[in-house]
């Protein structure tokens, strides 16, 4: 039998009887908590978490902004053995509605600015049988009809602020392998669905990536671009600095180039995690506090792959050298990167510890050294399925191992170099691009600050390398230029057929390139126009090889 393990009292309680009570857990723009005061106040939102009948196993969907409270009721949900699942800010109502009926949740937390969509909801509360509750983190309840119950998030807090114990505020008798979190994700089948996570695996990934990785410790203080509702930014703001006891600094704002700068300048982080877009962002920002990166001894950065030219440019503008990572929602969190003080630009790196990696070839037997495959990872933080899509399951979970659908060429020194998703590789001509590779060469031009290509149809239904990118001058560089640039290195095949000049990129919440977005936008932008040039496409003879 599986000896007793809870999440929340690996990461909180843990800390305290260490003797960290004192030190500063958590910082949002509202003030601080120390561990002290954080463990009081997860114990007493879990005794009113079970005064208002919550059960192990029920689910609650968390959507608000990034704060102490956020964490508070994301720590004590796990605390109770019920199961968080956080939802992302940028979700409307019929995304909300969607995820609230595929997990069948009991409760909703929402922040001050998703009361709106909250309200919307509950006006058609028919259609979600399930829930029985909403909890709003900021100001009173509010009305509702019928059978929903309204929990304003202050009687949570009660029993902390009281000089009494709080009651009934013990953690419930979960193990490592029971269900502690599900996080929504299109993973590689398309459709959102939620990935169950399990208790141990949080320790897990805070061991092996966060400690044996980075080496975090409690003197860190980790500023994270990516939200707690992204697994990625979950880790990086709860998982990986409460396990090291080190303090997590909470932003609920969007993280544009001013917000960054100002918190980095105010709370002077030690460790920054960020992604390729946000980097990219703060390059442009035209101008930067003096020294705003004096204080961080450590950047990362996840979430889609770091061109190698974005990842010099930071380093000489920022004095930061950038730890590149690979992970997913399906893991949990990263299981490939780079070293700390032995980065590589346009590396990925090797093997976090605790993770097995793969690449296979399309008939399942592994690559040699320098041939593309798609990486397959085993670790014990992967991802006991998708709840409710067992075939959808079928495609990514084999066994023991996870199908990332990510290709990647492994070198004989066992490091990886990203070429990118099997989705979003571009078969031309019976050959294939890698869009990394085509994005790295257009970012090497110093007119360029951010390149996306995407696979678009010519004028007989074949696909070709299209680009779209964001000019770092003004005037920027033009189509021509630009081609004949990408001409100079890439072999002729690979070069894009047109290059597109846009104003931004689509991205997502969580700050990553929405490649299907740019796709879309690049057919809208050429219309009923041939990307690709009749006597100028290079397209490749019969003997040249990728």
């Amino acid at each position: 039998m599986s000896l007793l393990m809870n999440a929340s009292v690996h990461l909180v309680d843990r800390q305290v009887a260490a003797g960290l009570g004192e030190r500063p857990a958590v910082v949002d723009p509202t003030g601080h908590l120390d561990y002290r005061t954080l463990g009081r106040r997860v114990e007493s939102a879990t005794s009113r978490w079970r005064a208002a009948g919550l059960r192990p196993e029920e689910r609650v969907v968390l959507h608000a902004p990034d704060s102490s409270d956020l964490l508070v009721a994301l720590l004590s949900v796990m605390r109770c053995g019920a199961i968080a699942v956080p939802a992302p800010t940028h979700y409307g109502a019929d995304e909300l509605a969607a995820v609230l009926r595929d997990c069948r949740a009991r409760v909703l937390v929402v922040g001050a600015e998703q009361s709106g969509q909250a309200r919307k909801l509950l006006e058609q509360a028919r259609d979600l049988p399930d829930l029985r509750a909403v909890v709003p983190l900021d100001g009173p309840g509010f009305g509702h009809p019928g059978r929903l119950t309204s929990l304003p998030w202050a009687e949570f807090l009660q029993q902390a602020d009281s000089a009494g114990e709080p009651t009934n505020a013990q953690p419930d008798r979960t193990t490592a392998e029971s269900p502690a979190l599900w996080l929504y994700t299109s993973g590689t089948t398309g459709t959102p669905k939620a990935a169950m996570h399990r208790h141990g695996s949080i320790r897990f990934v805070a061991e092996s990536y966060g400690r044996r990785v980075l080496g975090l410790g409690a003197a860190d203080r980790c500023f994270s671009v990516a939200k707690l509702s992204f697994a990625y930014g979950l880790g990086n703001s709860c998982f990986l600095p409460l396990s090291a006891g080190a303090t997590t600094l909470l932003e609920p704002a969007k993280p544009t180039a001013d917000v960054v700068f100002r918190r980095l300048a105010a709370d002077r982080p030690t460790v920054f995690f960020g992604v390729p877009t946000s980097y990219a962002a703060l390059l442009r920002a035209p101008e930067a506090p003096a020294g705003v990166f004096s204080s961080v001894r450590l950047a990362v950065s996840a979430g889609e792959v770091l061109p190698a030219e974005l990842h010099r440019r930071v380093r000489d503008r920022f004095g930061v050298d950038v730890v590149d990572g690979l992970g997913s929602t399906e893991t949990l969190h990263i299981f490939l990167s780079n070293r700390p003080g032995r980065t590589r630009p346009g590396s990925m790196g090797a093997a976090v510890p605790g993770y097995r990696l793969d690449v296979l070839a399309e008939d399942g037997s592994p690559t040699p050294a320098d041939r593309p495959g798609t990486l397959h990872v085993r670790a014990p933080s992967t991802a006991t399925g998708y709840w409710g899509r067992v075939e959808a399951g079928w495609e990514v979970f084999r066994g023991a191992w996870v199908n990332t659908g990510d290709l990647v060429t492994r070198g004989a020194d066992g490091q990886y170099t990203y070429l990118g998703r099997t989705a979003e590789v571009i078969k031309s001509g019976g050959l294939w691009i890698s869009p990394a590779e085509v994005e790295s060469r257009l970012l090497q031009h110093p007119g360029v600050e951010q390149a996306a290509v995407v696979a678009v149809p010519d004028a007989d239904g074949l696909d070709k390398p299209v680009a779209c990118v964001v000019a770092a001058t003004d005037p920027g560089p033009g189509e021509d230029e630009l081609r004949e640039f990408c001409r100079a290195e890439l072999t002729a095949f690979k070069c894009p057929r047109r290059v597109l000049v846009v104003g931004a990129l689509p991205t997502t919440g969580n700050g990553k390139l929405q490649r299907e977005a740019v796709r879309s936008m690049v057919i809208d932008l050429l219309g009923a126009e041939n990307p690709s040039p009749p006597d100028d496409s290079g397209h490749p003879s019969s003997g040249e090889r990728s």
